[in-house]
């Protein structure tokens, strides 16, 4: 039993809530299950209802959206969580906590893991970001390189811990979740901008905005992540690799079924990639039984999670050492024995899944939603914040700007970085089909009453 890595994990299952202290809990219904229940009932979380998760705007009751995928995540990280807590908490002797401790606090992670998505799924990022570089703003301030990067890279990620910490309740400020939870949620625990690349998974993308950064600061803090750039990057949370697992597997397997029941990938193809992901889970005999092309994809859909986080539950309890250390930041399911079918699952989505016609036809109108929205809102604030004079149109459009996405008195911030940043925190909280139907109105496409 080694203490240092006990007193670790204590530390990163820290209950402290971010703007509020140490909140009160109790074993029917503890701090990271009050977390859960607060994501729930957010609005935020309700509008993933109708946010893209592969097919935009399905038409179909069948296919997932935003809502349903993350509901089946937090299913799924429940179940990665408390393996993976029984044995550390074994090894270590960690008292006071119990497997399901860490099954809720991956469970609440993945539950708000897409909170902050905008409109259109990954292809309402790439709109936003080529807008403002696009826009010209980008240089007309003196913003520092990290503000700069905010929009140029504009991240999902960074808006999620934003939504959970500031955006939501913003009198509290944020719903005040714990540590412990708001760093499982980041997996990109870095700043949007720094002097050199960083390696591994956690440097891919960024983690929060720099509105937000002192927020982050103290997540990292009280959980005792380690620094990787003083004050700017840090390794990941280790239960942070979880969520990812939990992610990934269900939009890789549900994404492969969805398509499948769509008719973009035949079912005797989905059969055969389901069935080398599950491996010998599989129940022949029962398998036979089921003549319904549905009825076998579910069931093998299930066997291959099963067997997905199986593996992935070794790889990190292998590595648990290096996790802890900072020295392990790759994906856990490339590691694993299902390694290598997984890449066959990932070919035919890119081939066959992510490139169909529907969802590229969608997506590709999604800029144009995107990029008007922006263009009309900004150049309203631009205009308020006395940059130039206000049209009789800009005027009315900031009457439609909710007070939350302005400054103090209704008028627009006089912090250009701020301004900006909460134009974005109102196009990116709308649902795909509130988008489509304001940039409708306002472009005299649709009159409201119709």
């Amino acid at each position: 039993m080694n203490s240092s890595l006990r007193q670790r994990w204590e530390n990163l299952l820290s209950a402290e809530r971010l703007g509020a202290g140490s909140g009160p809990s109790a074993p029917e219904r503890t701090a990271f299950q009050q977390d859960y229940d607060r994501i729930v009932f957010t609005s935020a979380f309700r509008r993933l209802k109708d946010k893209t998760q592969v097919f935009p705007l399905s038409k179909s009751d069948y296919v997932r959206t935003r809502l349903t995928h993350s509901l089946e995540a937090s299913c799924v990280g429940r179940s990665l969580g408390a393996v993976v807590g029984r044995e550390i908490i074994d090894r270590h002797g960690l008292q006071g906590v119990e497997a399901g401790d860490f099954g809720a606090i991956v469970a609440a992670a993945c539950l708000a893991h897409d909170i902050g998505n905008p409109p259109f799924g990954h292809a309402g990022e790439d709109a936003i970001r080529e807008w403002f570089k696009a826009s010209g703003l980008l240089d007309t301030y003196a913003f520092t390189p990290a503000q700069r990067a905010d929009f140029q890279c504009y991240e999902g990620n960074a808006q999620g811990f934003r939504v959970l910490t500031r955006l939501q309740s913003p009198a509290n400020p944020g719903l005040q979740l714990t540590s412990a939870v708001l760093a499982t949620f980041t997996k990109y625990p870095r700043s949007s901008w720094l002097e050199s690349p960083l390696s591994g998974n956690s440097g891919k993308k960024f983690g929060y905005f720099q509105e937000d950064a002192g927020a982050f600061q103290r997540v990292a803090r009280a959980t005792g992540l380690l620094e990787r750039v003083p004050g700017q990057a840090w390794h990941r949370h280790p239960l942070a690799f979880l969520v990812e697992v939990a992610d990934d597997t269900c939009y890789l397997i549900v994404d492969l079924e969805d398509a499948s029941r769509l008719g973009f990938v035949r079912h005797e193809d989905a059969e055969l990639l389901l069935a080398d992901l599950a491996g010998s889970s599989v129940n022949e005999g029962k398998l036979a039984r089921m003549s319904e092309p549905k009825e076998r994809i579910e069931y093998l859909r299930a066997k291959a999670i099963g067997r997905l986080l199986e593996g992935a539950a070794a790889v990190f309890l292998e590595h648990e050492a290096a996790i802890l250390a900072g020295d392990f930041d790759t994906d856990l399911l490339e590691a694993s024995p299902v390694g290598t079918p997984l890449q066959a699952v990932k070919k035919v989505a890119q081939e066959h899944i992510y490139v169909a016609r529907p969802a590229l036809e969608i997506e590709t109108a999604g800029f144009e939603v995107l990029g008007g929205l922006l263009s009309l809102f900004v150049a309203a604030v631009e205009a308020g914040a006395g940059m130039r004079p206000k049209t009789t149109r800009e005027r009315m459009l900031l009457q439609l700007l909710p007070t939350q996405f302005l400054g103090p008195g209704r008028q627009p911030d006089p912090d250009p970085y701020l301004r900006l940043l909460r134009v974005a925190d109102f196009v990116t909280g709308m649902t795909d089909s509130y988008a489509v139907d304001l940039y409708r109105k306002l472009k005299g496409i649709d009159l409201p009453g119709e």
